[in-house]
């Protein structure tokens, strides 16, 4: 395996207040970004349909997308354009919140009216995903797994470390990991979905397995704390950059593609591995140094 050419950081040159002020900041930041977004919208990130439930169409049209946009007495939540082969003019409608099938029909009916005036209009499919009280159940669950995921990687860290600081140390870092990709959802736009839950779960793992590294590197093995360091950092972030140039490379072929659930997850990745980069390797080493040089006495 091949290793990036990993800069030698001077942390001796930096208190490990300085160190932590960026992570702690933009964790901050990311808290107030959620915080705002629940107060104006209920919801700290926006809720896609598999947590809100609504009605799909599935529509055959020449019309351009902004004509499907205004085709609908109801504002779809989302028009996706479907990359396939064999498939041309194809569009996904989406309706959150919409399960009566008389509505569905009356969409339809619209569909079919508005966009025949500016060319063939035909509905291919039309389906309800979910209720709103199944999709309430559903998110539940989800949100219930990741919580249950997260105590559970806590739990661990604990029992293998078995003292505070350096356990609470993964368990920020992997908190951040987590409160930021999600303040960026926020701020992007990007849905909660199944999808986007369990690229978060996959969040979870990358951070404790690169906090993991550093922890066992600097208390676990010999050598000077920032020989162990620079060690773990020489594997760590050749794992973590290899994987964010792979989520990069996915989003963007899923964008052009038109796979809207692939981009946001690669997006999400990306995001959240770059978090882990900064919280490892700032937010972390800062307590981690703060432990072995003035948290342990003798």
């Amino acid at each position: 395996m091949g290793y990036f050419d990993v800069p030698d950081i001077q942390y001796p040159r930096y208190t490990n207040r300085q160190l932590a002020a960026v992570p702690l900041g933009l964790l901050a930041v990311a808290l107030l970004v959620l915080s705002g977004s629940f107060l104006l919208t209920g919801a700290p990130v926006p809720l896609g349909m598999d947590f809100t439930g609504g009605a799909e169409l599935t529509i055959q049209t020449t019309s351009s997308e902004a004509q499907i946009q205004t085709a609908f007495s109801v504002e779809p939540d989302s028009i996706q354009r479907i990359q396939a082969p064999g498939v041309d003019n194809q569009y996904t409608v989406q309706f959150a919140g919409v399960e009566d099938d008389e509505a569905i029909q009356t969409l339809s009916e619209q569909a079919t009216a508005e966009l025949e005036q500016d060319g063939n209009a035909e509905i291919v499919q039309q389906e309800s995903t979910a209720s709103p009280s199944f999709a309430a159940q559903t998110q539940q669950t989800a949100l219930l797994g990741l919580a249950v995921a997260f105590v559970g990687m806590s739990a661990l860290t604990f029992l293998l470390f078995r003292t505070f600081v350096p356990s609470i140390a993964i368990v920020l870092s992997a908190f951040s990991d987590l409160v930021i990709p999600l303040a960026f959802m926020s701020i992007a736009g990007i849905s909660l979905s199944l999808g986007t839950v369990a690229a978060l779960l996959m969040l979870i793992g990358y951070s404790v397995d690169s906090d993991i590294l550093l922890n066992n590197h600097v208390l676990r093995r010999s050598g000077d704390f920032y020989e162990s360091t620079s060690r773990a950092m020489t594997t760590g972030v050749t794992m973590t950059i290899t994987s964010m140039a792979a989520m990069l490379v996915m989003g963007i072929v899923a964008s052009l593609f038109g796979i809207e659930l692939l981009a946001s997850i690669g997006t999400i990745l990306f995001v959240g591995l770059a978090a882990d980069l900064m919280n490892t390797y700032l937010l972390n080493l800062s307590l981690l140094r703060w432990y072995k040089f003035e948290g342990v006495r003798s």
